[in-house]
């Protein structure tokens, strides 16, 4: 397929194969590949994949070719060529992957740039416009024809060395832009603003981030969220479809197989790095959690995924 800019007439079809031909070059190694810009990496799988645990940070992920599901809570959420991903809070998740080796997965994976993102929400705001329905922590909407063309023409900056570095960071707030005003993007802005309850617990998810390797009482979080204990598990179970307790686990867990995978760790060491005081109860949570020993899924994470390095200046954990 010709990556030529003047062919065929400008429709949905065209946008999309353009996408696919654009991405083909910037996502040339399976996993997760760097891009100039460092909230932006886009990934290449050339394999199905089953349910796994996975913790998104929020952002926005586009899917250009093949189809992703996410299975939160008692809903499934599909991201494919015509639906992106909008994360508003970090939320783990069971996610599946639709690829082959003849049509690999490709996508584009933008991390939220807080400070970029908070200062457009204030101007949005400001502006009074944007979509004002209730916040959820994650939702997949629809890949209309203004988003596709401001994507397409996010890629093909990327795909220029000089423009990656000077036209693509305006062309990624138009993205954010897209993301903030669009069905998730009360959501977005209510986390990034701390306002209401939704922002309230999204305070308290960027506190256990924070703080994931050392004993935090939900009576604590509570107290600093401005709710009493019993409101305080209402709200935080709505956004997370989890308990405080189970969120913090999940995020300690998570911290501890990138730590093994990434670090080389052992797995009574990154037992002790995440603040469990018992290596064995780890051992037993871990493989709850995971389905596998320590070492039986740090080794399946090695052969399976090629992870980056960690996000730079993050403040949440991140399964990618």
């Amino acid at each position: 397929m010709s990556c030529d800019t003047n062919q065929g007439s400008v429709n949905r079809e065209y946008f999309r194969q353009r996408m696919v031909c654009l991405l083909e070059q910037l996502a040339l190694n399976e996993g997760y590949n760097l891009s100039a810009i460092p909230e932006v990496r886009f990934l290449r799988s050339n394999r199905p994949l089953k349910s796994t645990p996975v913790l998104y940070d929020p952002g926005i992920v586009i899917v250009c070719q093949g189809r992703k599901r996410g299975l939160f809570g008692d809903r499934v959420y599909i991201y494919d060529e015509h639906h992106y991903l909008a994360v508003s809070v970090p939320l783990p998740f069971e996610m599946e992957t639709d690829a082959t080796e003849d049509r690999p997965l490709l996508a584009v994976y933008m991390h939220l740039d807080f400070k970029l993102a908070a200062d457009m929400v204030l101007r949005i705001d400001q502006l009074g416009t944007g979509n004002e329905a209730a916040p959820t922590g994650m939702m997949s909407s629809p890949m209309d024809s203004r988003l596709s063309e401001s994507v397409l023409r996010f890629l093909e900056a990327m795909n220029d060395k000089v423009e990656a570095q000077i036209l693509g960071p305006a062309l990624m707030a138009e993205i954010y832009f897209r993301g903030l005003t669009g069905e998730q993007g009360a959501s977005m802005r209510a986390a990034l603003t701390m306002q209401g309850q939704f922002g309230k617990i999204a305070r308290a998810l960027r506190r256990i981030h924070a703080s994931y390797n050392i004993d935090l009482s939900v009576d604590q979080l509570a107290a600093e969220a401005g709710m009493s204990v019993p409101t305080f598990h209402t709200h935080f179970k709505s956004v997370t479809h989890t308990s405080p307790i189970q969120y913090l686990k999940s995020t300690r867990l998570h911290q501890a197989r990138l730590l093994m995978v990434r670090n080389d760790m052992t797995a009574a060491l990154a037992s002790m790095e995440v603040g469990y005081e018992s290596p064995s109860q780890f051992s037993r949570e871990f493989k709850r959690f995971f389905g596998r020993t320590p070492a039986e899924e740090a080794r399946h994470m090695r052969a399976n995924f090629a992870l980056p390095p960690p996000q730079e200046a993050s403040i949440y954990v991140s399964s990618h």
